[in-house]
């Protein structure tokens, strides 16, 4: 191979789609987005790698403000010029490219299926997972829906846009992400997960008492499917991470029981959501939801 290197041009995605076929997974298809022209700001880097003139693989390194210790790296080369050393080339040259970003920040981190060969070579380059990411399907009818009692916690209807909502969303994001430190704010929140352009369609929050005796959100339910179809329903679920386990667990259990009473949900649940994923083990166990897709991997420097 006559291998050079240079930065991404404004018409290298056709090019190397072209090469590239169709996205080996999911996460290639969301990073695949993010390979464009260097920028400052926010700040990013892209170098393509051509054989012949011909662009053949392509790297990417950048920052994001919501999670601000850690450079997002993506590389992809075609299948007909791995195992020859070009990834690796690539990302020591981001890794270089990493050394000059104004944050100061240089450890990175990747997105990768297990078993996939970005796997491997995110592996073989040193990276280590720091978090596990599954999509799971809770079938409707299966968890005994809890009795409310006047004064005891309550289901309400919730404005997407309201504030104590949009504090309890921010606050849990932030609390379940302590293993790559976020930065949530209640604009972010709003702007990410909550408004008409994040596809909110509708929210419930279940409190610990009734409103006008001042209860508090325990946990919440996020809808982002505005039609009812035969698909499960794609909904955040969150909680009030301050509460003892117990606590959190029983109001977890009993807002998905009301959500998914009539109809199927669909969950995105990372492991550092203890008491989602307390909930959720036995459900899986017994068949009362399944995982829908293969894991997903955060791997870090």
């Amino acid at each position: 191979m006559a291998l050079t290197f240079r930065e991404w041009r404004e018409d290298d995605d056709l090019a190397l789609v072209q090469l590239w076929g169709d996205p080996e997974t999911g996460e290639a298809g969301h990073f695949r987005a993010v390979l464009r022209p260097s920028s400052n700001e926010p700040w990013s880097r892209c170098i393509v790698a051509e054989d012949d003139g011909v662009p053949v693989a392509a790297g990417v390194v950048y920052e994001t403000s919501l999670h601000p210790d850690r450079l997002w790296v993506y590389i992809e080369v075609a299948r007909e010029n791995r195992r020859a050393g070009l990834g690796s080339t690539l990302l020591g040259m981001l890794r270089k490219e990493a050394e000059n970003a104004p944050s100061g920040v240089t450890k990175l981190r990747a997105k990768v299926e297990p078993g996939t060969p970005g796997a491997a070579f995110a592996a073989a380059a040193g990276l280590e997972p720091i978090q596990r990411s599954r999509v799971v399907i809770v079938e409707p009818g299966k968890l005994k829906l809890p009795v409310f009692e006047d004064h005891g916690p309550q289901l309400d209807e919730a404005a997407t846009g309201s504030v104590e909502l949009t504090r309890a969303v921010a606050d849990f994001y932030n609390a379940v992400h302590g293993w790559d430190r976020a930065d949530m704010s209640l604009g972010r929140a709003q702007q990410m997960l909550l408004n008409d352009a994040a596809g909110a369609a509708g929210a419930v929050v279940l409190r610990d008492k009734p409103k006008a005796e001042g209860g508090r959100i325990a946990a919440f339910a996020v809808s982002y499917t505005s039609e009812r179809t035969d698909a499960p329903a794609d909904v955040l679920l969150g909680y009030d991470t301050t509460l003892e386990e117990s606590e959190a667990e029983a109001a977890v259990a009993s807002l998905l029981a009301m959500v998914a009473y009539q109809y199927p949900v669909q969950l995105e649940v990372d492991d550092s959501m203890t008491a989602l994923v307390r909930v959720l083990e036995p459900l899986l166990a017994s068949g009362a939801a399944r995982q829908d897709g293969k894991d997903t991997l955060i791997l870090s420097s």
